[in-house]
């Protein structure tokens, strides 16, 4: 489903966030990236969310080159993927409902899809009570389920997730990860970056270690 071939990203003054990157994803697959702050996990991801783009080599989904897609196409690739982020990126002077069905609304769907989709969501991380409330009235937990609701409301094929738990204490986390765990049992196929180890440990899956922008261990 993805492929990085040889990539590097070069950032302002020469530095090299990834250099020389090669791996494959297959669909269905559940990958934990892990390295030191500043390895290169959250740049690995923003070339696949297209956020950045590669300075050599390519970063292939489902076969096609996405550093060569056109500005005008990145919005539609990034409807195909789920993204979830450490500080939550919620709207606070919109409702939790409103929140996830924002990508929703975006690309088009009907009213009554976006209902279904979105209270579908809310049940599925546990939430259905809270639709109304905004983000200032939730917990820091209940807020990273209301982030994971909207990335997984127009059910994508690909989620990624950068430091998903790192402001959540460790029964939060798990109940965090048990989450994504589910996801992918259904098929998803799933990249998360974490420096949570023990974590690791108790979920299985492969693990991709990066230190200093390149692959120590796969």
């Amino acid at each position: 489903m993805i492929r990085f071939d040889k990539v590097t990203k070069r950032y302002d003054k020469g530095r090299e966030a990834l250099r020389n990157v090669s791996f494959d994803v297959d669909s269905g697959e559940l990958i934990f990236l892990t390295g030191h702050s500043g390895a290169g996990k959250s740049t690995l991801l923003k070339l696949i969310a297209l956020i950045e783009r590669p300075t050599q080599g390519q970063v292939l989904v489902e076969g096609r080159n996405i550093g060569r897609l056109p500005q005008r196409r990145i919005p539609a690739h990034r409807q195909q993927i789920g993204m979830v982020f450490q500080d939550h990126k919620l709207l606070e002077d919109r409702s939790v409902f409103e929140n996830i069905a924002l990508p929703m609304i975006i690309a088009g769907y009907a009213q009554r899809e976006i209902r279904g989709r979105v209270r579908a969501a809310l049940d599925y991380v546990g939430l259905l009570d809270k639709e109304q409330h905004t983000p200032t009235m939730l917990s820091t937990g209940e807020q990273q389920r209301v982030g994971i609701a909207r990335a997984i409301v127009a059910r994508p094929k690909l989620l990624i997730a950068d430091e998903p738990t790192g402001n959540l204490d460790p029964k939060l986390s798990l109940d965090i990860m048990n989450l994504f765990r589910r996801f992918n049992e259904v098929g998803v196929t799933m990249l998360i970056a974490t420096h949570d180890l023990g974590l690791i440990e108790q979920l299985g899956g492969r693990r991709i270690v990066l230190e200093n922008g390149e692959i120590k261990a796969d």
